[in-house]
């Protein structure tokens, strides 16, 4: 008859090793040096050249901000997603919201900005985009009672609004649709004569930075900018 060793009769595992032991014990004397011997490393690189390692040291804390901020919307749940948009949840500027913007429609990204404005306490939000719009894509009372006119520009990164887009609806936003705040919504951004004439005639530019900062929650609606 065979007799079991120690392990068939136990079920346990191999005695206490002395040899892992000191290799464990010196893997951790070994990083305990290294990490010694790399801030003293520091140190001396800042008193040679404290410009260099002040550049060193704001790009570590840039990537320690990326990295809180990735586990941040890692750890976000429930958000509420319109049309694959998130318009309530975490306040974390998520640049992701971006390329959703820019998969949709003109209708359907005319339908995301009014659902944006109910969200925020605007009542009777209305899509009035197409054709005979005059301009306006989405209207809406802000929860102040001023009137809010927005025309909606889905276009791509390389696509700015212009001046001329930004005179044609100039031209019909207050005069014609009643506007008491007037902007342009787009997820593209605006060429520098149409910045210049919308900020002489009053009127909001939203480019691609300003909008996911709305949906987001981290900046303010369009009508609450103008102030």
């Amino acid at each position: 008859m065979t007799i079991p060793g120690p392990r068939e009769r136990s079920g346990r595992q191999s005695p206490f090793s002395l040899r892992q032991l000191t290799l464990c014990f010196g893997l951790i004397a070994a990083l305990i040096c290294g990490a010694g011997l790399t801030v003293r490393a520091v140190t001396a690189a800042a008193a040679d050249h404290p410009g260099r390692a002040l550049a060193m040291g704001a790009a570590l804390f840039m990537a320690a901000a990326v990295l809180r901020r990735r586990h941040r919307l890692r750890q976000a749940a429930g958000v509420r997603e319109y049309a694959g948009v998130p318009v309530s949840g975490p306040t974390v500027a998520e640049p992701s919201l971006m390329p959703a913007y820019e998969s949709m429609s003109p209708d359907e990204f005319e339908a995301a900005v009014a659902e944006l404005c109910k969200r925020d306490g605007c009542s009777d939000v209305q899509v009035t985009g197409g054709a005979g719009d005059l301009g306006a894509d989405v209207v809406a009372t802000a929860p102040d009672g001023r009137r809010v006119v927005m025309q909606c520009k889905r276009y791509s990164p390389g696509h700015k609004v212009g001046s001329q887009e930004l005179q044609r609806f100039g031209g019909t936003c207050f005069a014609v649709h009643g506007a008491h705040t007037a902007t342009v919504v787009t997820t593209s951004e605006f060429t520098q004569p149409g910045a210049e004439y919308a900020a002489q005639c009053g009127i909001g530019c939203f480019g691609a930075d300003e909008l996911a900062a709305w949906a987001a929650g981290t900046g303010p609606s369009p009508w609450d900018a103008e102030r």
